[in-house]
């Protein structure tokens, strides 16, 4: 028989034993909950899930019956290399102009140390609020040049047994940007990245440079994550442009669009037809709620727009879309705590979704990206898949998002790495207190 324990803790969870989670509600992915034991090899990759699963005598039992088992959360859109630097780049405009160029001033003496110790410090708060997976993009210009890529790349080493890490080369167009300098070095920036990305907005010569992004990806056999019209001004889009390049280079299911906040501003036809075409080229979306409802619309004179794409109707128009943190604590965004289920929350209510699609919002921070970053057969609460789990005394999926967890345990690879509890004085306390 398998050694019986009653509570998952960090001596049980951390040994070198399998490890059987007993009688939790399972987060399926459709969203739905079912009672299913979890059996973890020693290894850290779920061996089996279902009812009254049987062990060996190396394996640890415990009972989790009150606890909700979420697969771990998915942030697929950071900017690791920015992360915590708002003390030392102030933008007193807050635009995203603004933010750029403060970083850009900020970039050109930030060295990998220090590169290192933000993203380290984010990383682990990411981790403990339930985030098993980040896609990061990272500026490579000549402001930033390497420093940054180089940095993550080992950090992505370094973590791969707690996060799994994916580097966007983030190749920036910025104004006056030398295109001879990016033909050069893109090649060896894509080698150290997992995928290709820029901001074809701010380019000067937009259709030159994506189509050198589509090229360079499609050389080292990379997807791309473009920031794509990150503004609000419908009479500047480079969607077709993007598209054509999904079309041309053979890029279909391996290409996103992140933002995409013009679609809100454009006229409903337009709109449509841009979502037909993701939709039969299978380019998914992201959505960026923080960054968008901060920078955008600061010069509008009445009802300043939310800034937000038009998430409820790619949702529901078939578009795979995902939402994530984007920047947090910097010139772009001057909050963020890595706590995805607080960006599920701001995305419901920013993007106009409804309360009864609380578990979609769910699958927004789980599967949804989970498939647009390729996480294929890795992730999920199935045979094979790394035992990346949140397990936390909620209800059911649409109480986790709404208001979250007082307790809350977070496993990677099947160790678990963050344990968090809301502890509340008891009343017969309290009169004590009140007495003395």
């Amino acid at each position: 028989m398998c050694a019986d324990r009653r509570k998952l803790s960090f001596d049980i969870a951390n040994g070198r034993r399998a490890l059987l989670l007993s009688g939790g509600l399972v987060i399926r992915d459709g969203g739905t909950a079912e009672r299913a034991d979890i059996l973890i090899g020693a290894r850290g990759r779920i061996d089996s899930v279902g009812p009254d699963l049987q062990a060996g005598p190396e394996t640890d039992r415990v009972d989790v019956s009150s606890m909700l088992i979420s697969p771990g959360f998915v942030d697929m859109h950071q900017h690791l290399d920015k992360t915590g630097v708002l003390p030392f780049t102030p933008n007193p405009s807050g635009t995203l102009q603004g933010a750029r160029e403060a970083f850009a001033k900020y970039a050109r003496t930030a060295g990998p140390e220090d590169i290192t110790r933000r993203a380290s410090r984010t990383m682990q708060r990411c981790l403990s609020r339930g985030t098993t997976a980040i896609r990061s993009h990272v500026n490579v210009d000549k402001d930033a040049r390497f420093h940054g890529i180089e940095a993550l790349a080992r950090l992505r080493d370094e973590w791969r047994d707690r996060i799994s890490l994916q580097l966007v080369a983030f190749m920036m167009a910025h104004p006056g940007q030398d295109y001879d300098w990016l033909g050069a070095n893109i090649d060896a920036a894509v080698a150290l990245g997992d995928v290709v990305g820029g901001t074809p907005a701010v380019a000067e010569d937009p259709d030159r440079y994506i189509d050198m992004l589509f090229a360079a990806a499609a050389r080292a056999g990379k997807p791309v994550d473009l920031h794509l019209d990150e503004h609000l001004d419908p009479a500047s889009l480079h969607f077709d442009t993007a598209l054509d390049c999904v079309e041309r280079y053979g890029m279909q299911g391996r290409t996103v669009f992140s933002h995409v906040s013009v679609l809100s501003a454009m006229p409903r036809a337009g709109f449509e037809r841009i979502m037909q075409r993701m939709i039969d080229l299978d380019v998914g979306a992201v959505t960026l709620p923080a960054a968008n409802l901060y920078l955008q619309g600061r010069d509008s004179q009445t009802l300043p727009p939310r800034g937000l794409t038009r998430v409820a109707e790619l949702m529901r128009g078939g578009v795979v879309i995902a939402t994530a943190s984007d920047n947090i604590q910097d010139p772009f965004v001057p909050t963020g705590s890595g706590d995805l289920l607080e960006i599920a929350r701001w995305t419901l209510l920013a993007g106009h979704l409804m309360a009864d699609e609380l578990s979609a919002a769910h699958r927004l921070i789980t599967t949804a990206p989970a498939r647009l970053m390729g996480l294929g057969e890795d992730y999920g609460i199935r045979a094979g898949a790394w035992a990346d789990l949140v397990l936390t005394d909620c209800a059911d999926t649409d109480r986790l998002v709404a208001g979250g967890a007082d307790h809350m345990q977070v496993l990677s690879r099947g160790r678990l790495v963050s344990e968090s509890a809301v502890a509340l004085a008891q009343p017969e306390t309290l009169r004590v207190a009140e007495r003395v």
